[in-house]
């Protein structure tokens, strides 16, 4: 009998295509230590781009099961490995060991909360760097415990998020605490958004979340793919305006 918290979004460690050139795994949930030794459950998700130029950009990798890295091998090289929060980076140094000539790339001060060895790295900004200029563009939000980096893939219009939005499925969840727990902290299914505990941190940076939350309105995405729960695959720009309401 399966001890997950959630129902899994099935298969995992697969290959899913979202539009030309993305794709989406669902990877195996995971505990994360939370405060005063609480763990609480996760789903995970990666996001992989392919570049114009055939390389691949993977994001927030997920475990890397040994089918799964044949998959990704087939699909092309990789070339960035992305870690886009002080939160999403546990695998890349296992995906790194795997693909050495892959180049990774980081939000500022990661290693400064890692809590594994971190490969060197590129640091993240608000400027895309030169591999994936002009094919993915991206915002930086800082704050005073989680900084994230948000992507938007230009040709497939795909915005790429973590955990700046949450939106778990209360029909996934077999605990009845956990369903509260998620309902309390504004992150489930259909209204999720910001988790409370994350808003309540960037209390001193809203305006600069306000204008990250501005610039992915502006980028007019279709679809919006997020680390937890059920991504956003239509109404994109109306689901943005809802969930960052705490900030408009």
């Amino acid at each position: 009998m399966s001890t997950d918290a959630f129902i899994p979004y099935a298969p995992l460690n697969v290959l899913k295509p979202v539009a030309a050139d993305v794709w989406l795994v669902d990877g195996p949930e995971i505990r994360f230590r939370f405060f005063a030794g609480l763990k609480l459950p996760f789903p995970t998700r990666m996001t992989i781009v392919r570049l114009p130029d055939g390389g691949l950009w993977v994001h927030s990798p997920t475990e890397p099961v040994e089918a799964l890295i044949d998959s990704v091998r087939a699909l092309g090289p990789v070339r960035c490995l992305v870690a886009p929060s002080s939160i999403h980076y546990w695998w890349v140094p296992d995906w790194k060991a795997r693909f050495p000539d892959a180049e990774v790339y980081a939000v500022d001060n990661l290693e400064r909360w890692a809590k594994r060895e971190f490969p060197p790295h590129h640091k993240l900004g608000d400027a895309a760097p030169v591999v994936w200029a002009g094919a993915i563009d991206q915002v930086v939000v800082a704050g005073g415990v989680v900084t994230e980096a948000e992507f938007f893939h230009r040709s497939s219009r795909t915005l790429i998020l973590t955990d700046l939005i949450e939106n778990f499925e209360p029909a996934r969840v077999h605990s009845r605490f956990l369903r509260g727990l998620l309902r309390m902290a504004g992150i489930a299914d259909p209204n999720g958004k910001t988790p409370i505990d994350m808003q309540l941190s960037f209390f001193r940076q809203r305006k600069a979340v306000r204008a990250a939350a501005e610039r992915m309105i502006a980028w007019t995405p279709e679809r919006v793919i997020m680390a937890h729960g059920r991504w956003y695959d239509r109404n994109a720009v109306a689901e943005l305006r809802r969930a960052f309401r705490w900030v408009l």
